[in-house]
Parts: structure tokens; sequence; C-alpha cells
């Protein structure tokens, strides 16, 4: 078997419980053969960016180290997704949301993912936590580190650090 790659992913709820939601799914993804977790970020409280909803977001950022294929693991996240509640054709507001943020230093393009995500460079609900995370982790693309890229955002409201009521990640 080889040596188990690090990845990174972005949890975010906006439906019921928020950091319960956050926990729990980070505790699903525990369970899951193949995968290890190695910490969690602090929650954010973050304002919807890009959608038509009231429904505000916890946001944390979790590091993982995994035996399983990006796909697996992506497959893994979705299925995690789908038992907590989430219904991808009904609403954009949703009970839980996986993302794949990195997986190593792979870069990922194909029909069903890229890797790294996207988007990450725009989001500050994604890069807060992943600075707080792991502020040197360097995007493969960019070239640049998680604090950098968070730092090139500037001050933006709508992101505010919180902690977890439930005793954080090993209270679960």
């Amino acid at each position: 078997m080889e040596k188990p790659q690090q990845a990174f992913i972005g949890l975010g709820s906006n439906l019921g419980d928020g950091q319960g939601n956050l926990l729990l799914a980070w505790q699903r993804l525990g369970e899951t053969t193949g995968i290890s977790l190695i910490r969690l970020s602090s929650p954010y409280r973050t304002e919807p960016v890009g959608m038509d909803t009231d429904h505000w977001f916890t946001n944390a950022v979790g590091e993982i180290a995994t035996a399983l294929s990006p796909a697996e693991l992506l497959t893994a996240m979705l299925a995690i997704e789908t038992e907590l509640g989430r219904d991808r054709t009904l609403t954009q507001d949703r009970v839980v949301d996986l993302d794949l943020l990195y997986y190593g230093d792979l870069m990922i393009q194909s029909p069903t993912l890229t890797v790294p995500h996207p988007l990450i460079a725009h989001r500050l609900f994604v890069l807060a936590p992943l600075a707080e995370l792991a502020p040197a982790q360097v995007h493969p693309i960019l070239g640049r580190s998680s604090l950098e890229l968070c730092r090139a955002l500037g001050a933006q409201t709508g992101v505010e650090r919180q902690e977890w009521r439930y005793g954080g990640p090993c209270g679960v």
C-alpha cells in the first residue's frame, strides 16, 4: 500500500445546527476506511457567497491522511453529504457540503473533480480556516501560501471565527 496522502477538505453547513452538522460530517469522514483525521480548524460563521439565501453558513477546514484515490475520496464525501441529508437537486441551502480543496500537490481537472478547488483563492470562508490550520500550505498552481492568499483578499466582512460549542472535534 502506498503512503497515505495529505488532503484538505472544506466543510460547510447553512441549515440546522451548523456546528453540529460539521462535527458529524467530520466524524463520518473519520469512520471511513482509508481516512485518518488529522485536525480540524475553528468554525467560522460566514455570509453566503453567490447564493440567494438568508441562511448564514458555518464553515471549517479539515486535514486528513488518506489511502483513497482522489475519485474514491470524492465518492466517500458525496456519500456522507447524502447520508446527512443533502439533496443537491432541491436547493442551494445545505445541511452539509464537503469540498476537496487539496489532495497532496496533485493537480486534477476532470468532468467530476478539479483539484485544487478552483475557487480557493477567491473565498475567504475557505482561506480563513485553511490559513489557521495550514498557513504555509502552498497552492500548487498559484505558488502562494494559504496565509498569503488569505491576506490578498484583505479585510472582508461576513467571516467571523468562532469557538466550538461542543468541546471541539475531540468532543464529538
